[in-house]
């Protein structure tokens, strides 16, 4: 009970502290190199907003996550090394191009690619446990379990990316996701990542705090990047721990920022367009499209956010109550991916009309 005492302390600590820093960086990251990270793009296909914003808030997500690993140093002795490399060199890649520094997306993922592979075999990390018979005999070969994971990585981040062009919609999303894992963990008594994914979620509501329901600070490319990395490191480390818990179950809570990307992907290609450039028809932006029709584009872009992430919780909800029934976790998840198929076609309809 006095453990918990004092966490819960310095948790209350941690969320003053990440409030200031995400002021502090919003108030003033515009006067970095004469505003070199005020995003004034207004033409490109992900843009909701009239005014230059920042993108400077990548930079306050990632020294609130250095304090965050000193304060779970101070309490356990133990220096999250992992978490730290992930954190800064999976920034550092997104960032690049916050500071408007020209790098092609095919050397971009290359890069990527990398420095996950660099992050995997350093630090040995695997899935240990999935479902599918193929992929048991793929993550026990060495060679092959890595590239496994950086795909799981590739996917995850990217998704992330995608749908952070929108006030609150990325936040709103990882808030879901990490509050599931965190009752997992909490139910199965890992307390030490569950402490972890508790100050992560103190940082996305500091974040919230000045992206929602008007931006005064965007994520960027590097916070996007540094968040949906560690999502999906939070993923794979709470699947090793908890082997109760069906892997299709997690593949439930990342089925919206995996099969954006997948099903964009081809769907660019049977279109004859680069999948690698963003375009105006994801799901996200159709459902954008619909409401503001109704709403007006101001409000709708708050709005959308609201109206995705409260559909993906209700889709969800029941894998939660049969996350351990890998047969009936498995159906579900092949389940979300015709529905999303379906929703798509609809709304694609609705807004061509």
């Amino acid at each position: 009970m006095e453990n918990e005492s004092i966490e819960a302390s310095f948790l209350s600590i941690f969320a003053l502290i990440s409030f200031f820093i995400f002021l502090l960086v919003s108030k003033y990251s515009h006067k970095i190199k004469s505003g070199i990270l005020l995003d004034m793009d207004f033409a490109k296909p992900q843009a909701f907003h009239e005014n230059p914003i920042s993108r400077g808030g990548g930079i306050a997500v990632l020294f609130s996550f250095y304090i965050l690993f000193g304060i779970y140093y101070l309490l356990f002795s133990n220096v999250l090394l992992n978490y730290i490399f992930l954190s800064s060199i999976i920034f550092f890649v997104g960032f690049l191009d916050d500071l408007k520094i020209k790098i092609t997306p095919t050397k971009r993922l290359i890069l990527m690619i990398i420095t996950l592979f660099s992050f995997i075999y350093f630090f040995e990390l695997k899935i240990l446990h999935v479902e599918l018979i193929f992929l048991k005999s793929i993550i026990e070969n060495n060679f092959l379990s890595s590239i496994f994971v950086v795909l799981c990585f590739l996917f995850i981040i990217n998704g992330a990316n995608l749908i952070d062009g929108f006030n609150g919609m990325l936040t709103i999303h990882l808030l879901i996701i990490n509050s599931v894992l965190i009752y997992i963990n909490l139910e199965n008594s890992h307390f030490e990542l569950s402490f972890i994914l508790i100050g992560q979620i103190i940082i996305l509501l500091s974040f919230l705090l000045f992206n929602f329901p008007r931006a005064k600070i965007f994520l960027g490319d590097g916070g996007a990047y540094l968040l949906g990395s560690l999502l999906a490191l939070n993923v794979i480390i709470t699947n090793n721990l908890n082997s109760n818990i069906s892997s299709f179950f997690f593949c439930t809570l990342l089925f919206y920022l995996f099969f954006e990307v997948f099903f964009s992907f081809f769907r660019k290609l049977y279109n004859r367009k680069s999948p690698f450039y963003p375009d105006d028809s994801h799901l996200h932006m159709l459902s954008f499209y619909k409401i503001s029709t109704i709403y007006g584009k101001e409000k709708s872009n708050f709005l959308n956010s609201i109206f995705v992430n409260f559909n993906f919780l209700i889709l969800i909800i029941p894998g939660i109550y049969f996350s351990d029934k890998p047969d009936l976790s498995k159906y579900w998840f092949f389940m979300l991916l015709l529905i999303y198929v379906i929703i798509y076609y609809r709304l694609y309809r609705l807004t061509k009309n």
